[in-house]
């Protein structure tokens, strides 16, 4: 027993020296100084051993299992220490590397042209609201006076979310004229920004999807003047002194009288080209002074006050601010053409 005992130290402690990492290590452990490791295997054989001989083989043993302990102990520290080495130098950093230039993001460039419009109007005493995008048919149609049969409220121009056509993703801002004499003291001034959805064919100035912006004035004294003059101005401090403009009699029903305000195209300066469909002009919003019915059905008296209103389309606004060609730019999130504002 006592040759089997030098045997297995010897080899043990040749074994552990030579082990190359945490995991063969480990085996050996198991192989030498588990429960049916080795060293125990010899272990097991003390009972045959005469009682004179057991003190000296146990002494014996137990000297090898500490011997073997300790080795395990100095070669595992030795291992951790040449692996948290080799980690270090695998993810050691070169200082003297140029580092990776960070890329900061901006502003759509239709979101600039909102916040430069917010910030006109807030100017000018307006105050900024938000609304529903799913809205219902009686403040988008009825309560501005468009009735049942109005071509506007037909399936195939507006997204319908019941057979009875009483909820609808709104087709424009106008219901915030209604939200807002609803709940608001007069005399108001406010616009309303936010996404609107109508049933058009995808071209160089249409989208089923686009945004609105509405402004609303009411209070006593409202002319068309006022609205003209408000209009230009904006405009003006958009596009810059001098911009054409150009006012268009028009009907909606929310609205009387109406007009239609054009812009000069950006493109062609008013020669004619793809983008303005030949006219030299891009129409930008429609506006009017409210009509009487709807400031009734809101429970103002249009004897006492008067108001005028106007919606205009974001993305044509955009559009003039920044010379683009094309609507659908501004919506397929193409970085060579974000990336130019």
């Amino acid at each position: 027993m006592k040759e089997q005992l030098a045997k297995i130290r010897a080899e043990a402690l040749a074994a552990f020296e030579a082990a190359q990492d945490s995991a063969a290590l480990d085996a050996l452990r198991v192989q030498y100084l588990g429960k049916k490791g080795e060293l125990t295997a010899v272990l097991k054989m003390m009972g045959k051993l005469s009682p004179e001989e057991r003190p000296a083989m146990g002494q014996l043993a137990n000297e090898v299992r500490a011997a073997l302990e300790s080795a395990l102990e100095q070669q595992g520290r030795k291992l951790e220490a040449q692996a948290l080495t080799a980690r270090l130098q695998a993810e050691a950093v070169d200082v003297t590397v140029p580092g990776k230039k960070v890329s900061i993001g901006h502003q759509h460039p239709m979101y600039i042209a909102l916040d430069e419009i917010k910030d006109i109007f807030i100017g000018m005493g307006f105050d900024v609201l938000d609304g529903p995008e799913i809205e219902l048919a009686s403040y988008n149609f009825d309560r501005l006076n468009a009735e049942e049969g109005h071509p506007s409220r037909d399936w195939s121009d507006t997204f319908y979310f019941d057979e009875d056509s009483r909820v609808m993703l709104r087709s424009q801002t106008s219901p915030m004229q209604v939200r807002a004499m609803e709940t608001r003291e007069l005399p108001i001034r406010i616009i309303a920004p936010g996404r609107v959805y109508r049933k058009d064919e995808v071209d160089a100035t249409h989208s089923p999807m686009f945004h609105q912006v509405e402004g609303m004035v009411i209070d006593k004294g409202v002319t068309m003047a006022d609205l003209k003059g408000t209009l230009n101005t904006v405009v003006e401090q958009l596009y810059g002194k001098g911009t054409k403009t150009r006012f268009r009699p028009h009907h909606f029903p929310f609205t009387e009288p109406s007009c239609e305000m054009d812009v000069q195209c950006h493109k062609c300066g008013g020669v004619g080209c793809p983008t303005c469909k030949g006219e030299g002009w891009i129409e930008l919003l429609g506006a009017g002074m409210i009509h009487p019915k709807v400031l009734e059905m809101s429970g103002i008296d249009p004897n006492v006050y008067s108001g005028w209103a106007f919606g205009v389309g974001l993305e044509r606004t955009a559009m003039r601010r920044f010379k683009i060609a094309d609507l659908r730019l501004i919506f397929e999130n193409d970085m060579r053409f974000l990336e130019q504002f």
